[in-house]
């Protein structure tokens, strides 16, 4: 607490009750004794420079002393009362002979947020899937963002994130049901990575790089969630979190999945006929979705 001026008042004012002191006409009567008799040293050495403003001090008082203070009045007048509550952060200064709070300059503390991600902008078109995954084309495809609140994009060839938007495009289906795959997957599991997506389809399909099929946005490459959360593709199995990569399975297959391609080894499982082991595919399933009927 700062105090710009005389503490102890030179004449008897009425002092309110605080702090459990009672009422009384003399403001010395108020105070512990040691205090009351500094005041009458204080007084008899510093009478004649009383009009003048002390340099300010910075001292330490309890709450209860605090409070008397509060109401003494070094001037004798009648000003406005002196009653506030004491929040840690409050400071106060002895001002033209009142005690006042000063707002505190110090920033307010901010509330922590997790961090989000925004939806990205997607131009929707109704395309159309045509001939077979491994011998067709897409006409008029959706194009998956690089990177959303749910997922990121991994590029098989460079071995880096994000993949390249040409190699993004799906049918309309496709890439709703990665959206509304992720978010509730993500939604169960807050504390989970994003999910890895890999290659869809190139924009107007056909044949793909490092892909016999992929050719007409029915197909789209997931990996596996890591274990250290990194946003990366698994180079081995001991990376991989198996109950969260069978839970994100398991979601493929609920809404309709016509075939889902994993390794030999992950020990992931699903309806026969569905989920399929496939040479491979150790670090990621290739989910597969029918024509549309």
């Amino acid at each position: 607490m700062w105090l710009d001026t005389e503490l102890w008042p030179a004449e008897r004012v009425p002092v309110p009750a605080f702090a459990g002191f009672p009422v009384t006409l003399d403001p010395s009567d108020a105070l512990p004794p040691g205090l009351a008799a500094s005041r009458r040293r204080r007084e008899a050495r510093e009478w004649g420079r009383r009009a003048q403003r002390s340099r300010a001090s910075a001292i330490a008082l309890s709450p209860a002393l605090m409070f008397v203070l509060a109401a003494l009045q070094a001037d004798g007048r009648k000003r406005d009362s002196f009653a506030v509550e004491d929040p840690p952060s409050l400071t106060f200064r002895f001002d033209e002979g009142v005690l006042k709070a000063v707002e505190s300059s110090a920033p307010k503390a901010k509330h922590l947020r997790r961090t989000t991600h925004s939806a990205p902008a997607i131009a929707w078109d109704h395309a159309t899937s045509v001939g077979l995954p491994y011998a067709g084309s897409l006409l008029h495809g959706t194009q998956l963002p690089v990177r959303g609140p749910d997922w990121v994009t991994w590029n098989p060839i460079t071995d880096s994130a994000p993949n390249l938007p040409k190699r993004l495009y799906g049918n309309e289906r496709t890439i709703r049901t990665i959206l509304s795959v992720t978010r509730a997957y993500r939604a169960t599991h807050p504390h989970a990575p994003r999910v890895v997506i890999g290659d869809i389809s190139r924009e107007g399909g056909g044949p793909m790089d490092d892909h016999a099929s992929h050719q007409n946005g029915l197909d789209v490459d997931v990996y596996f969630p890591r274990r250290d959360r990194k946003l990366l593709a698994p180079t081995s199995p001991s990376q991989i979190d198996h109950r969260l990569a069978q839970d994100l399975l398991d979601r493929f297959v609920a809404v309709g999945a016509q075939a889902i391609f994993v390794g030999y080894s992950t020990g992931l499982h699903g309806p026969t006929g569905v989920v399929i082991p496939w040479p491979g595919h150790e670090y990621h399933m290739h989910v597969r979705f029918p024509q549309a009927g």
